[in-house]
């Protein structure tokens, strides 16, 4: 948002001015970093993405054991992503609800619709299918794919700040569950102001949960092997408008 038309630019050297400045490395970073995680996810031999989809499937599967969802957000995978479809359909077995999203409009929260195997698809934004009749609904529980994380279960997506956006505008607030590879971990990701944790990241090797979770997140602790994220890193604050 532009600041009003009698308000000054902030004078260089100011600290608005070094706000501004580190907000722009920091996105730089991030696009960097976006391009070298996607490229390592495309590289990874046939081989290695069957294991590691097959090892992360199972530590998910226990995570949702535990949770036990009603209505469970995921996503349609794209670009070599975990696909989430056999274990969606095990869940709806024991039945939870799944939805889909979709962007019904730039830059605004998504919308969650009820999918089903065999349900009729359209494709959407940046071509992702999403189910075409599918009721609206509020997930309890949403699956996040992740490109990269970081110590304190900051996530890493694409830039277009949608899951940032659709958490902030839900209440209650889903339960996240950050999905990843290994190699997508990161010291941090530098967070900013709007950048929303997971409560429990999932890779292939490993099951971390929040240290101050607490509810039914908090029972996932209790998982042979899961591990604690660190506690939540001071976020940068946003640049002041020029």
């Amino acid at each position: 948002m532009s600041a009003p038309a009698d308000t000054p630019a902030p004078a260089a050297g100011t600290p608005a001015d070094a706000a501004a400045e580190a907000h722009r490395g920091i996105m730089a970073w991030r696009s960097e970093q976006r391009e070298r995680l996607i490229a390592a996810r495309q590289a990874l031999p046939a081989a290695a993405h069957r294991d590691a989809t097959q090892a992360l499937g199972e530590r998910l599967g226990r995570v949702l054991e535990v949770l036990r969802p009603a209505v469970l957000g995921a996503y349609w995978p794209i670009r070599r992503e975990f696909n989430p479809m056999p274990i969606l359909q095990r869940c709806m077995a024991a039945g939870t609800r799944v939805a889909l999203p979709t962007i019904v409009v730039k830059k605004e929260p998504l919308e969650f619709r009820l999918w089903e195997p065999g349900a009729r698809m359209q494709v959407g934004v940046y071509d992702i299918p999403y189910p075409a009749d599918g009721a609206v609904v509020q997930p309890d529980t949403l699956i996040v794919p992740m490109l990269g994380f970081d110590a304190a279960g900051y996530r890493l997506g694409y830039g277009g700040g949608y899951y940032d956006r659709t958490v902030a505008s839900l209440q209650p607030r889903p339960r996240l569950i950050g999905i990843a590879h290994e190699f997508g971990r990161l010291p941090t990701i530098h967070p900013l102001w709007h950048d929303i944790r997971m409560d429990c990241v999932v890779t292939e090797a490993a099951i971390a949960v929040a240290v101050d979770a607490a509810g039914s997140i908090a029972a996932l602790a209790t998982i042979a092997g899961a591990t604690r994220l660190q506690a939540a890193a001071a976020a940068h604050d946003p640049p002041t408008p020029a």
